[in-house]
């Protein structure tokens, strides 16, 4: 086989998860960022709502890149690694890789398409917020 079949998130379906981030956002009295990615962990698409901090930028950006690259939400990471440690010690210097939740994959027919990482509330905060977007596809 030469070639492989693969799915993409549109820029039309970021700018829906976008919004149904930000409607959670208001909801929770919180300001996001919000990064979506395609399958690969190329940007897409990002919102920064007033008053969501600067330093979260590049943690939501970074939230949906670890999601599109190995496929899970950020939230399970800990998980995988915490009996283990060279993992727990070392794999956190991995650029871009975050280990707590924020980070959703994107998937369509079982393939993953892209990804959504969203910073700036708490963990649980940021979670419901990717979760909510989610529903919008």
């Amino acid at each position: 086989m030469t070639f492989i079949e693969k799915k993409s998130l549109s820029y039309e379906a970021a700018q829906r998860l976008i919004k149904g981030a930000i409607k959670k956002a208001e909801e929770l009295n919180i300001a996001v960022n919000i990064a979506v990615v395609d399958d690969g962990g190329h940007l897409i698409s990002f919102a920064r709502m007033d008053g969501a901090a600067l330093l979260s930028v590049d943690i939501a950006k970074n939230k949906a890149y670890t999601s599109a690259a190995f496929g899970i939400p950020t939230h399970e990471w800990f998980d995988l690694i915490k009996d283990h440690d060279a993992l727990r010690t070392g794999i956190v210097h991995t650029d871009r890789l975050v280990v707590f939740g924020g980070g959703y994959p994107v998937y369509s027919d079982d393939k993953l398409a892209g990804a959504i990482g969203i910073s700036g509330g708490s963990e649980e905060e940021d979670m419901l917020c990717c979760q909510a977007a989610l529903k919008q596809l």
